[in-house]
């Protein structure tokens, strides 16, 4: 008995010893001591999602599009697999670093990064969330999934659904968190209206000042980012954002201008509907309005003085719906 736990420890410690090769590689080019420390800050997200029993993952999908995962490590059989879609805030390991060690004790957990997030790429054109939805689906085929639920969160939202309406065979109950898909064009530019500045500056913020924006607009509760100085705000910017920015700010432009579709599919799925109850991003009357669109197989659960980052401001009673309902 003793063996394999040996073994399970020294495969850890070998896994974070080539993570800071890589990262004493990766950070040569930098010369910013705020973006180096960041850049410290994401190699030790890395070496946490490790010791939560995942491991990086690259799947190429063909010659131009390249998906990264971080999938469970041993895959356990008595566990279901939970797949984790993160929205526009940076990528998976900073949306889901609240969550991946609760939801691991019960799941086996697959956490891709979405295109142009991460180390996800295509050179193709398509910047809808339908592509997004056929790549993680692909990725996942490729990876041994036959079955598996998924949890997903704002923009993650939209590719989540999708990919429950096209891959049924797959998706065996879908949780939708804090997400305005079903909103009417009255209601988007009610909203659009509502937020006042450049909607495309606080979804891919180019400066502290838009990055404080969209973090005061998605995060009811204090936290330390509140207060966090300009200056690391700024290294935040150049570690997450600065990559594929072009790329990023053409997802956000289809999402904001294509038209709402009054015919949405209605999913064969259970699906669970989480919302905070001061989100200023998605007002909690689209939760119901989703549910009513759904019908019987859906149920809303409105968590209190939660605003739209439900994973930050209230991520242990976000991962007890989770789990509860997946599992039911």
């Amino acid at each position: 008995m003793a063996y394999p736990k040996f073994s399970n420890v020294l495969s850890f410690y070998l896994a974070t010893i080539i993570a800071i090769s890589q990262f004493l590689i990766s950070i040569l080019p930098f010369l910013n001591p705020i973006t180096l420390l960041i850049t410290v800050a994401d190699l030790l997200l890395s070496v946490y999602f490790r010791s939560c029993g995942l491991c990086p993952c690259t799947v190429e999908l063909d010659d131009q599009t390249t998906m990264h995962f971080w999938v469970a490590n041993p895959r356990r059989s008595q566990k279901p697999a939970l797949v984790m879609l993160h929205g526009y805030g940076g990528n998976s390991k900073w949306q889901f670093i609240h969550q991946v060690g609760s939801l691991s004790q019960s799941f086996n957990l697959y956490v891709p990064d979405l295109l142009f997030f991460g180390d996800s790429y295509t050179t193709r054109l398509e910047r809808t969330e339908i592509f997004q939805a056929k790549c993680v689906a692909e990725g996942l085929k490729r990876l041994g999934l036959d079955r598996f639920s998924v949890y997903s969160i704002s923009y993650g939202g939209f590719v989540a659904y999708w990919m429950a309406e096209m891959y049924p065979e797959l998706v065996e109950k879908t949780v939708v968190v804090s997400c305005g898909i079903g909103m009417t064009e009255e209601q988007k530019r009610e909203q659009l209206n509502k937020v006042g500045s450049n909607a495309l500056n606080l979804l891919v913020p180019q400066s502290a000042h838009d990055l404080r924006l969209l973090v005061n607009l998605s995060v009811h509760k204090p936290g330390p980012s509140k207060w966090v100085p300009d200056i690391f705000l700024h290294g935040f910017i150049n570690v997450t954002y600065k990559q594929h920015r072009k790329e990023k700010l053409e997802l956000a432009e289809h999402l904001l201008r294509k038209k709402e579709d009054p015919d949405l599919p209605i999913l064969t799925q259970e699906t669970l509907i989480i919302w905070g109850d001061k989100d200023e991003v998605f007002p909690v009357y689209l939760a119901y309005q989703l549910q009513r669109q759904l019908g019987p197989k859906s149920k809303v659960e409105i968590i209190k003085d939660t605003g739209h980052a439900v994973n930050m401001d209230s991520p242990t009673s976000l991962n007890s719906l989770i789990t509860s309902f997946v599992l039911d």
